[in-house]
């Protein structure tokens, strides 16, 4: 993977893959830890690993809004749950709340996407290795049970172990980095730059973005994760924002209706107030852009096109939204 870390921007998981005969001629590729190469030397070996019939690639592009929405799922599924009558739904949304979705089953997921896609393309898969991300054993049990019948080489630092993951690290990474040189605002404010330094919340450049594209109401720009911690800061002194259920039906009223509120302080989600009182069904205070994304699919290369996340440039395919968020849509 490219991009675990940084509070911008997409992250993105890599694959490559050959016959076994293969194997061996990897290693004298000079494949090696993206992070050990300059970018140059990653962009060169980008395009003679496409340019090879022997080889293989997928990538899978999570884009910032894709991640803040599944870290942040709990929220969008009570607003959604909400309006289902009966006592059982409503303690069902309660359970939904308390859990989250961290960004290990985020990782986990899009790994695994990636195997069942090299499958369905019809590549025969005997031997996977993977750089793990959280405790290698448990990763790779969790594997075996997903796809039986498949060798799993779980490890820690992988991408320095294997060629094959090497090259994977750099497809991961080239292709970060390109969505990242390439990216266009989807926001029409003045000013914005994209002098954002490394990315990650530490780097004194990247504060300094995220001072000057912060606003008081819509939070940040859509290239922000806002479910990274480093966000929550920013929005103490938020204009506090009113969500309301557009209809409730006369069970759920039953139990009371419920007005939600939440504040921009709360954007990294901690909690949210609640009243007593009749739902209108003004829909004044929906925060649209948090909830309107749609999932990025990154397809094969073998056109040799440049991969960005971007919605704007049309490059990449896109899914149907999700059923929480889809639910959750004017």
């Amino acid at each position: 993977e490219a991009g675990r870390g940084p509070v911008l921007g997409p992250m993105v998981y890599g694959c490559m893959y050959c016959a076994r005969s293969y194997h061996d001629t990897l290693a004298t590729l000079s494949f090696a830890d993206s992070k050990t190469l300059k970018e140059e030397q990653r962009e060169e070996l980008f395009e003679s690993l496409k340019m090879n019939s022997s080889i293989g690639w997928e990538v899978d592009v999570i884009c910032s809004k894709v991640l803040s929405a599944k870290m942040l799922k709990r929220y969008a599924s009570v607003h959604y749950e909400l309006q289902i009558s009966t006592f059982f739904s409503r303690l069902k949304v309660f359970l939904i709340f308390r859990t989250k979705i961290n960004l290990n089953e985020i990782s986990h997921n899009s790994a695994m996407g990636l195997v069942r896609k090299a499958i369905d393309s019809g590549v025969l898969l005997t031997e996977v290795y993977i750089d793990t991300v959280g405790d290698p054993e448990k990763y790779r049990v969790k594997l075996t049970e997903k796809f039986p019948g498949i060798k799993f080489v779980v490890a820690k630092k992988a991408d320095s172990l294997y060629p094959v993951v090497s090259g994977a690290s750099i497809v991961a990474k080239v292709t970060r980095d390109r969505a990242l040189r390439n990216w266009v605002f989807d926001e029409t404010a003045q000013n914005m730059h994209m002098n954002t330094g490394s990315g990650y919340p530490g780097d004194p450049n990247t504060i300094q973005w995220l001072k000057d594209h912060k606003h008081p109401v819509f939070g940040f720009p859509t290239l922000v994760r806002f479910s990274w911690g480093t966000c929550t800061a920013y929005f103490k002194n938020g204009v506090e924002v009113t969500w309301e259920s557009d209809e409730v039906d006369e069970d759920a009223a039953g139990y009371g209706s419920a007005k939600r509120q939440v504040t921009l302080s709360s954007l990294g989600f901690t909690g949210f107030k609640r009243k007593s009182e009749e739902i209108e069904s003004s829909g004044k205070g929906r925060l649209k852009p948090m909830l309107d994304c749609t999932e990025p699919v990154a397809k094969t290369g073998s056109d040799n096109s440049l991969i960005n996340p971007n919605p704007k440039t049309k490059i990449l395919n896109y899914q149907h939204p999700t059923p929480e968020l889809r639910s959750l849509q004017p």
